[in-house]
């Protein structure tokens, strides 16, 4: 079908793949996608779902968009479009093609009680809004409540969803190229010489 975004996504995927000078298995490592269902993505014998394509621009740095090569529409407004993937619904919260990006979770409880961990590359930050959060990460297991917030690096095995049987909302910024939030706790001080604006 001419208008198919998902018609010329095998060579783009090989195009991201090879300009970041990356092969099959290191992509392999960085998402858990096997190295068989990488190649059989690029060549088109595999079709693509979100669960495959979810992982792959978080490892190329573009937005799901650009991976599927989406049409433009003009508008500068950001028009999040839910995702459903993890056990919860993600929205993404910036439109940039790499770097640091922004995202809103809300993860429904899960039935499994023994958490699967992941690594990839990157640094996570993370803001619990509402709920409770357990967050295991390496040898730490811990749960945050409204209002606190975790950082870690993202190639430590690490797992989180809900610590109890309600649903939990948070805030996300993640970085690709492990670039780590920074935040100012309280404003410069002024040299004795500089005059107010006002």
């Amino acid at each position: 079908m001419a208008n198919d975004p998902l018609a010329d996504l095998g060579p783009r995927l090989r195009r991201l793949r090879t300009a970041r000078d990356l092969t099959l298995s290191q992509v392999g490592d960085e998402t858990g996608l096997s190295v068989s269902t990488l190649s059989r993505l690029e060549s088109g014998g595999r079709r693509a779902t979100l669960e495959l394509l979810l992982p792959l621009a978080r490892v190329y740095g573009v937005t799901l968009d650009e991976l599927v090569d989406a049409p433009a529409t003009g508008d500068p407004r950001i028009h999040a479009k839910p995702i459903e993937a993890y056990g919860g619904t993600i929205v993404p919260l910036t439109n940039r093609p790499g770097g640091v990006r922004a995202f809103k979770h809300v993860i429904r409880p899960a039935t499994r009680s023994v958490p699967d961990a992941n690594t990839h590359e990157g640094y996570e930050w993370l803001y619990v809004l509402d709920g409770r959060l357990r967050l295991v990460l390496g040898e730490h297991d811990v749960v945050l409540g409204p209002g606190e917030v975790a950082e870690f690096d993202t190639r430590v095995p690490h797992w989180f969803g809900c610590a109890d049987d309600q649903p939990v909302e948070m805030l996300s910024i993640f970085g690709p190229q492990g670039e780590r939030m920074h935040v100012r706790a309280k404003p410069r001080a002024r040299s004795a010489g500089a005059k107010d604006d006002g």
